[in-house]
């Protein structure tokens, strides 16, 4: 998907900027400071999504979103401004979203992931979406009636007993869950935590050592000297995670 990212203020650029180039849904960003540069850049380049602040210093993004909507092929357009009182005028002109600045990164994610859902990129969508889960640095796990709410950094590693889920954390605190282990799987980013074993996540950040163990198994030992084990069939990949051949 191309983008282009119109505002006036180059540190809202490049917030906006650093927000989308994680986005697997976008291969090309481009950047205009004002109306005129905006026009010129949507009629040569066509992009899919404009991020359109309103008041520009040489015109009015408002007036731009209603000379792009007569285009044969017009830009999905967010518009992404300090102002909150333009709401209702730019839903008029059929805006997919009205961001407030400081931007919120979900919101830019939940924007983008509209704008591929009308495009009909439906299931690079849902990878979007699964993006900012992971993305999000708290963690919240259901205990019984209450929902707890961690830093995901602070998990060494997740293991399934008995039916429960228990969560270690830093300075050997341990939570006890009903959520499964896939379903929390889903929520940590695969950069950080990996499953290397049917009962087993952990924070590769956390590892120390990685031993043969029996049976063309090995056992990972953690920095606050845990050890868990890793099953045949994860080997490789864990090897591969921590940079060994």
């Amino acid at each position: 998907m191309k983008v282009l990212i119109v505002d006036d203020e180059p540190l809202a650029r490049n917030e906006l900027h650093y927000l989308l180039k994680k986005n697997v849904l976008i291969n090309e960003i481009d950047e205009a400071n004002g109306v005129m540069m905006a026009d010129q850049k949507v009629n040569a380049n066509q992009p899919d999504l404009v991020f359109l602040d309103i008041k520009l210093d040489d015109g009015n993004g408002m007036a731009l979103a209603r000379r792009w909507k007569k285009l044969p092929q017009p830009p999905a357009i967010v518009f992404a401004t300090a102002y909150d009182n333009y709401a209702v005028d730019a839903f008029n002109e059929a805006a997919v979203d009205y961001i407030l600045k400081p931007f919120d990164p979900e919101r830019i994610n939940e924007a983008v992931a509209r704008v591929a859902k009308i495009r009909g990129t439906a299931d690079q969508a849902e990878n979007v979406a699964e993006q900012a889960a992971w993305q999000n640095p708290r963690l919240s796990i259901t205990i019984d009636d209450k929902t707890m709410v961690i830093q995901k950094r602070d998990v060494m590693y997740i293991e399934t007993q008995g039916g429960y889920t228990h969560l270690h954390l830093r300075n050997d605190k341990l939570l006890i869950s009903r959520q499964t282990l896939t379903s929390i799987a889903q929520l940590l980013n695969p950069r950080h935590f990996m499953r290397i074993h049917r009962g087993f996540i952990v924070n590769l950040d956390e590892i120390d050592e990685m031993q043969p163990s029996f049976n063309h198994t090995y056992e990972l030992t953690l920095k606050d000297g845990s050890k868990i084990p890793v099953s045949r069939s994860y080997v490789a990949k864990t090897k591969k995670a921590i940079g060994l051949q």
